[in-house]
């Protein structure tokens, strides 16, 4: 227990460019590891990047096909044997949000059941440092990188929480495609104080000027969270917000959510186009709500909360117009019947894998060619509390 102190108070103290040489170096001393290496996941979930250059090792494996991706896609260590090594893959990841896969060689004799425990601590102390380290380095940023983003996706990517969160209550994730040159789509989540807070957004136009006019809606939304606005004050002073800079030219959807954690009552202002199907059981049902206007329309405009309940074992997924507009080469949009039958098809999928499930079926639907607008996908499973459980 000592020694896993010992490397997180080492992380803690090193540059932030030194992480993985400091992991490097601890599992020497403590493990015998011959060496390590980190990779993270890109932004598009199709690859695992290594951070830095190490020789005789390839730069980017892909998740779906990989000993890495297994340990990633599961969230499990994963053993590799090979002549004279012993190869020791395990997921980094910090409060739900998958960040990639450390992968220690070891002797191959190594007694790896003793290990298991404190190398899963090792993990996410760096995965803890790596996300405190992007505030002063670079490293960590480009090393996500299969391609060069374009400047309003590098925006977007920048203004966004994480990919994924886990609560007792709940467990969050989304995914945005392409992911190398969205635009308009954004969510955004904050959780404290016995609530859940979720947007999903979607900025009219396209390129760097969707992304100027997302991130003033984002942060407008965030400035009024944080000052204790209920919440369709919330969207009425974003809303201020986007119509003074744009006087009605441009304007943002939102879906707006409040969940209270103990009690599973969700409130929630629909302010345009990201929808929302929740999956009970087997039934998948469309939830509508009274759509009101788009934030930055029209000057001053009234938002009015609604209501609604969640129950443990509910799955919801939101969707931009980008998803549930799309059509097939038949004329059939993606939301009448094909997005119901991907939410059930990927039931048994864990959240954080359920959006870009769902846009790789979204891609299939569409057919041949890139998509017509940018897609965002969203997934919340509802545990609740041990009190909404017995009720």
């Amino acid at each position: 227990m000592q020694e896993i102190a010992d490397i997180e108070q080492a992380l803690r103290r090193a540059a932030p460019h030194q992480l993985v040489h400091v992991v490097e170096e601890a599992l020497r001393a403590h493990c015998g590891a011959l060496r390590a290496e980190l990779r993270l996941a890109d932004y598009g979930l199709r690859s695992l990047q290594l951070v830095e250059r190490t020789a005789g090792a390839d730069p980017s494996v892909p998740i779906h096909d990989s000993p890495q991706g297994r340990a990633f896609g599961a969230q499990e260590p994963y053993v590799l044997r090979e002549e004279g090594a012993l190869l020791l893959h395990l997921p980094v990841t910090v409060r739900g949000d998958r960040l990639g896969v450390l992968t220690a060689v070891l002797p191959p004799r190594t007694d790896l059941r003793p290990l298991f425990p404190g190398l899963a601590q090792v993990c996410e102390a760096l995965g803890h440092e790596i996300l405190v380290a992007e505030r002063d380095t670079d490293l960590y940023v480009l090393a996500r990188r299969a391609t060069r983003l374009t400047l309003a996706a590098e925006m977007q990517w920048q203004l966004l929480p994480g990919r994924s969160c886990a609560r007792p209550e709940f467990a969050l994730a989304a995914h945005l495609e392409p992911a190398y040159a969205i635009f308009g789509d954004n969510y955004d989540w904050s959780v404290s104080d016995g609530r859940l807070t979720l947007a999903v957004t979607n900025g009219m136009g396209e390129g760097i000027e969707a992304a100027l006019l997302t991130n003033l809606a984002i942060n407008a939304l965030r400035n009024a969270r944080r000052a204790g606005l209920a919440l369709a004050d919330q969207a009425a002073l974003a809303d201020q917000a986007v119509y003074a800079q744009y006087r009605g030219a441009a304007y943002v959807s939102v879906l707006l959510l409040c969940f209270d954690l103990v009690t599973g009552e969700v409130e929630v202002v629909d302010a345009g186009s990201p929808r929302l199907w929740r999956l009970r059981g087997h039934a998948v049902e469309s939830v509508g709500f009274e759509a009101q206007l788009p934030l930055g329309m029209f000057e001053e405009t009234v938002y009015v909360p609604e209501r609604f309940t969640v129950r443990p074992g509910d799955r919801l997924l939101f969707g931009s117009d980008g998803v549930y507009a799309t059509v097939s080469p038949a004329g059939e949009s993606y939301g009448d019947r094909a997005l119901a039958r991907a939410l059930r098809g990927t039931r048994l999928l864990p959240p954080s894998q359920v959006p870009q499930a769902v846009l790789r079926e979204l891609g299939d639907h569409h057919g041949a060619g890139p998509l017509d607008d940018d897609a965002l996908v969203v997934c919340l499973d509802w545990y609740g509390t041990a009190s909404t459980v017995a009720l």
